[in-house]
This record gives C-alpha cells, sequence and structure tokens, in this order.
C-alpha cells in the first residue's frame, strides 16, 4: 500500500513526545517507517526556585508541532491529516502536576529537574526500603506535605506531564506502567503500584488528616497494549483547532521516556539495556534479578510492560555543548560568517576523537542543575586545569564529551560491581548523532560495546508511536518483545563499536581527575551566586 493510502485511510500511528527543548511529533506507518515529523522548540523556566513550564506553553507547543506534522504530510503527500489509527503522548518522567476536583492547577508544575525534595526523599527511602529519587513524584508530593503547604489537602489528581495531556484529550486518568514506575514503586508482578508500600506510605501521612489516600489520587497503571482510551472531540480540537482532525481513534497509554527510549532501541527484554544521551542522560538495564540492596545511585523503574529496571539518572548531558555551540555560533556571526549550526556541532564532535585520551588533563564539569548520583544538590557549570594540562579546541572537546558521560559512569560502576549481565547497550539522542564519537566514547565509558542503529535518531517520538502502533495491531497473546522484534527491528542495520583499550584508560584517567574534583564544584555551588 501506498503512503497516499496509507494516510488517507487512517493507517498510521502518531506519537508525540515532550522533551526537554523540544517536543517532536512522528508519523510512521504499520512497520514502523517514519512518514512525517513536526517539532517545537521550548526551554524550561526557573521561577521562584522553580524548574517549571507553563500549561500555556505546554499546549502552544503541542498544537506547533502537530500543525507542522500536519504541514509536512500534506507537502510530501498532497493529503490532509484527517483521522490516524492509533496516537500516544510521553514526556519527561516525574516532576508534579497536581490539580484540585475542578481540574485547576493547585501550584506550578514543578518539573523533574528540581532537587529541592531531598528531606522527603531521604524520608521516603528509609520508610519504603526503596530508593526515591527526588524528582519522583511523590517525593515532591511528601516535600510539599513536610514543607506545610496548604494545597496539599486539595489535590484531586497528580499525575505526569504526559499523564496530564492524556487526561486532557481522553478524559482518562491513567498512566503508562513505564511512567508510573517514576511516581511511585511498582510490583512488577501484579503490574500496579507496590500495595504494601501505598499502605505504608498512607499510614505514615494519616496524622495530617488529608482527604484523600495515595491511591485516590494517582492515575491508573497500564501495561503498553492496554486500552487507554479514545481521542475525544474536545481533544481533538485541543491538538488540532482547525478541524482537520477526526476525533475518535484510541490512544495508548501514555509513557515517559524512559519507556519510549527503550521501546525506540528494542531494550524491553532481560538482559538488554539502552543509554538515552540528550539533555539528561540516563541508562537502563532490564534485570534477571533484584539488585542486592538498595542503591540512592540507582533508580528501579519499569519497562512498558513492567519489567523491573535498573536505572542511572544524570540531570545534565549535553546541555554545556549546547551552550559552547551558541558561543561558537557567537564568533563565527562576529567574523561576518553564517554558520551552519550542524557543521558546528560535526566539527564540535570530531574535534573531541583528536584531542588526548585523557583530555589533555582537562577536568570540566557540565552540572548546569544539581547533581545527585554525584552527591550536587546544585551545579555550576565548571572548567578547570593545572598549568601543565594542554588546552586547546579538541582536548576543550574531548572533556566536553567526556564530562557529559562522568556522573552516568559513576552509577553505572555500581552495576558492574553487582554483576548485571547486559547483552546488548543500546545508544539513542542527539550524543550519538554525530558517527562514531558519542559512540566510541560511550563505549570507553560503560566499558562494554554499544550499538547505534539506523533508527537512533527517532528517538523517543517514535518510540511512542511504537507503543501506539502496539496498542492497535499485536495479535491476540503477542508480547511487545516480541512485536518489535517480529514487526519493526527485524533486519534492522546498526553499527556497534567495542570498547577502544586507549579510549578506555583515557577515560578512565579523566575520571581520576573528575572524582577528587568535585570538591572544586562543591566549593562553586557554595560561593558562586
Amino acid at each position: 500500500m501506498d503512503c497516499n493510502n496509507v494516510i488517507s485511510q487512517g493507517k498510521t500511528f502518531l506519537g508525540i513526545e515532550f522533551g526537554s527543548t523540544r517536543i517532536k511529533a512522528v508519523l510512521i506507518d504499520a512497520k514502523g517507517t517514519p512518514l512525517a515529523s513536526g517539532d517545537h522548540g521550548w526551554e524550561n523556566s526557573y521561577i521562584d526556585d522553580n524548574w517549571t513550564y507553563s500549561l500555556e506553553e505546554v499546549w502552544a507547543g503541542l498544537r506547533d508541532a502537530y500543525a507542522k506534522l500536519a504541514a509536512d504530510v500534506q507537502a510530501k503527500y498532497g493529503e490532509p491529516l484527517t483521522r490516524v489509527g492509533g496516537m500516544g503522548f510521553s514526556a519527561m518522567m516525574h516532576g508534579y502536576l497536581a490539580f484540585d476536583k475542578a481540574g485547576k492547577l493547585l501550584v506550578p508544575f514543578r518539573t523533574w529537574r528540581n532537587t529541592t525534595t531531598g528531606p522527603a526523599a531521604a524520608e521516603l527511602t528509609q520508610l519504603l526500603g526503596f530508593n526515591m529519587p527526588q524528582r519522583w513524584s511523590v517525593s515532591h508530593l511528601h516535600q510539599a506535605i513536610l514543607n506545610g503547604e496548604p494545597h496539599v489537602k486539595d489535590i484531586d489528581f497528580l499525575t505526569t506531564l504526559a499523564g496530564y495531556v492524556h487526561w486532557q484529550l481522553t478524559g482518562e486518568k491513567v498512566l503508562g506502567i513505564g511512567d508510573a514506575s517514576g511516581m511511585f514503586p511498582i510490583d512488577s508482578d501484579a503490574l500496579d503500584y507496590d500495595q504494601k508500600k501505598v499502605d505504608a506510605y498512607d499510614a505514615h501521612i494519616a496524622s495530617y488528616g488529608f482527604p484523600w489516600k495515595l491511591r485516590d489520587i494517582l492515575p491508573k497503571a497500564l501495561p503498553a497494549g492496554a486500552p487507554a482510551g479514545c481521542l475525544t472531540a474536545e481533544g481533538a480540537k485541543l491538538l488540532d483547532p482547525t478541524g482537520t482532525l477526526q476525533p475518535g481513534c484510541p490512544v495508548c497509554p501514555p509513557e515517559g521516556d524512559a519507556g519510549t527510549g527503550m521501546t525506540a532501541t528494542n531494550a524491553v527484554a532481560v538482559r538488554t539495556g539502552n543509554v538515552s544521551a540528550g539533555t539528561s542522560v540516563f541508562a537502563m538495564v532490564v534485570l534477571e534479578q533484584a539488585l542486592s540492596q538498595v542503591y540512592e545511585e540507582i533508580d528501579m523503574v519499569t519497562t512498558p510492560t513492567g519489567k523491573p529496571v535498573a536505572m542511572v539518572h544524570c540531570n545534565n548531558c549535553t546541555n554545556e555543548i549546547n551552550a559552547w555551540a551558541s558561543v561558537f555560533r557567537g564568533f563565527l556571526e562576529a567574523l561576518g560568517q553564517k554558520p551552519d549550526m550542524n557543521a558546528v556541532y560535526t566539527a564540535m564532535f570530531q574535534s573531541a576523537l583528536r584531542g588526548e585520551k585523557d583530555a589533555g588533563g582537562l577536568v570540566l564539569f557540565n552540572f548546569l542543575s544539581g547533581e545527585p548520583v554525584a552527591g550536587m544538590a546544585e551545579g555550576r557549570p565548571l572548567l578547570v586545569r593545572s598549568p601543565e594540562a594542554k588546552l586547546n579546541f579538541a582536548n576543550f572537546m574531548a572533556a566536553q564529551l567526556y564530562s557529559a558521560v562522568a556522573a552516568l559512569k559513576l552509577g553505572m560502576d555500581i552495576l558492574a560491581r553487582e554483576h548485571v549481565a547486559v547483552d546488548r547497550l543500546l545508544g539513542h539522542g542527539g550524543y550519538f548523532k554525530t558517527p562514531e564519537v558519542g559512540q566510541r566514547i560511550m563505549a570507553a565509558a560503560m566499558g562494554a560495546p554499544v550499538s547505534v542503529m539506523e533508527t537512533a535518531g527517532e528517538g523517543g517520538p517514535w518510540g511512542m508511536a511504537l507503543l501506539a502502533a502496539y496498542a492497535v495491531c499485536k495479535q491476540p497473546g503477542q508480547t511487545l518483545e516480541d512485536y518489535l522484534d517480529q514487526e519493526i527491528f527485524a533486519g534492522q542495520k546498526s553499527v556497534t563499536l567495542a570498547p577502544d583499550s586507549e579510549d578506555v584508560a583515557g577515560f578512565e584517567a579523566f575520571m581520576a581527575r573528575f572524582k577528587p574534583a568535585l570538591a572544586v564544584e562543591q566549593a562553586a555551588v557554595a560561593h558562586v551566586q
């Protein structure tokens, strides 16, 4: 069937993901082939000591990304996008979106980037015997309780960004189990919130006398493929104010960017792993068995089907690289040139491989925000060098790319000590866009082969579209793992790079300087305001 017929007959699947700096929409066919896309750039704001996005920005960005996708469809195929076979929405995990009974947002959206919930996270970790990271939704909830915030008593619904968008477009207060696993711990056997931990939490806060219990305000957790509602007429108008898009299509459970990253890299089966490296960076490994103990650096989340996953999440990755790309753009403009930013990024990344293996003795911290894995409540981007260090462009870029994954290395070393087995580690995200460079450095950092597939650049929104297709197209009893293997990734080409011994030694030398220099970063946080 040609693309025009696929589009006109509504045999397409739409995935839209709200990333930290971009909202992207991808339209695919039933085999996962991308047909059209659209995107919208946005940035979080730091207001009243809170990283946030306004709800107005959410809807303006969603409509813009969708409008650009619809225009791309019209331009490529001469067909208006009137209907799709299924759709799904994903977003940055965690955070805090609390609503009252009237559906009013009680306090501004608190994103995953906020590291203001330390006391709550520590208290919950001890209470539940489970590592509760600061960015998790219930950590934000409990910190609001500890702070005595008056809005808490009025909460009727607490959700994530993906859950909020899904609710507004379908009327359903549900969440994909992978995204739900970033709100509160999951029981992978029951495919639901861990009831013992729910009971423990309810008992812990009973003395406050709130009119709700935890399950009352959390979205219902759903595994991939489960019915999750349909696009309502009101939802269709929210998404496409022109009225061209028809309502009624099924909308699959909304997911977090961790789940879509696993799906986009076919890393949802046991002993597979993936690394998503963009504004933030996280690595996930689907476990065969539980870890021997609770680690503050390791988050326990799930795949979109509820399998347990060990996750190392770091708040900072390419933000400093992006900031310096803007500096270099300004330099070129000052010389009277019109820079091609793709060429600028390519030059930056390729130069890193021409640097000395240990980045010439440079130490660089890319911590724009706090980095709990490294014990940092706040961040200050920082370059430090001894008089003997060799500062040049190649070494500077090597230090930039090393720094982008250094905090991740701290967490992954814990899994290595736990003897966690990984048969394949797949990379995706902007860090891998320049061929070989990010992949080679990541392999050195992880001490394991890293594969990048042809579709690595498609990322989370493509993974969300695949989950939408799975919900509609799966055969009776067909698991997500089998669906991806048989229908999407069969014959998929990939490039695998094993760690180079000299690269590994160079990265380890960088880390040997990085770890003790964390004290310098702490001092910068204390004294640079």
